[in-house]
């Protein structure tokens, strides 16, 4: 059986919806937090498929995180062999990173349900199923592009929402997986700070959750299936 690797750069930032077509697709998951031991042994060239969730820290963060330098080091390794990566949020900026460009705060919290735009190579990939759907958006940093991959989508705030290389690799900013997972609650209370930044209140983001979010997640799924389905291992 095929096997994917998911890590998690904090527990409450799992893959949520992206379970379901990451299953579907006959893969065995496994997890690992960066946080684990274990972690500093994983070598991240050996699963057929790795996924790569979010996380509060920066990429930029390397003395606080000491772990961060590392992961990038064993991605790099793993985009160089062109292996089935997905990356979110803090996932996609780490794969910037891998790929050699520079990741930095944006200066402005993007936070709530809205699209994203999908220029023409967007809407001709996976990412046609997104087209119209408010998703979740919850960062405020960002990332130059990186030499070698497309982009596919933007929003007002950032420019670089989703790029891929290749059928092989896909970084997506935004949280498509996020609509239906009871840790959206864990969410708005550790990053609470966020939503003051934002200007956002939390009553109304959790309505704007229940009003989206299955939306969002069937949409992510498709997105995710037909990314999984073009592959080539």
């Amino acid at each position: 059986m095929k096997t994917a690797l998911i890590v998690r750069h904090v527990p409450r930032e799992g893959a949520a919806g992206y379970l379901q077509p990451i299953e579907a697709a006959g893969y065995a998951i496994e997890r690992i937090d960066v946080a684990s031991p274990d972690f500093a042994d994983v070598d991240l060239c050996t699963p057929d498929l790795l996924i790569m969730m979010g996380g509060p820290m920066g990429v930029y963060e390397q003395d606080i995180h000491p772990w961060i330098p590392l992961q990038i080091e064993k991605l790099a390794a793993r985009l160089e062999q062109d292996l089935p990566t997905l990356g979110v949020c803090l996932g996609s900026q780490m794969i910037a990173a891998a790929l050699g460009a520079p990741v930095y705060p944006g200066g402005r919290m993007e936070l709530g349900f809205a699209p994203v735009m999908l220029n023409g190579a967007g809407a001709g990939s996976p990412l046609r199923h997104l087209d119209g759907i408010p998703v979740l958006h919850w960062h405020s940093d960002t990332f130059d592009l990186p030499s070698g991959v497309e982009l596919l989508a933007s929003t007002e705030s950032y420019a670089h929402q989703a790029f891929r290389r290749g059928s092989n690799l896909l970084a997506l900013q935004f949280h498509a997986e996020m609509g239906e997972d009871p840790r959206f609650e864990d969410w708005l209370t550790h990053f609470w700070a966020d939503l003051d930044i934002a200007k956002q209140c939390g009553i109304a983001l959790r309505q704007d959750h229940a009003d989206h979010g299955p939306a969002a997640v069937a949409a992510g799924r498709a997105m995710i299936g037909e990314w999984l389905s073009g592959i080539e291992n």
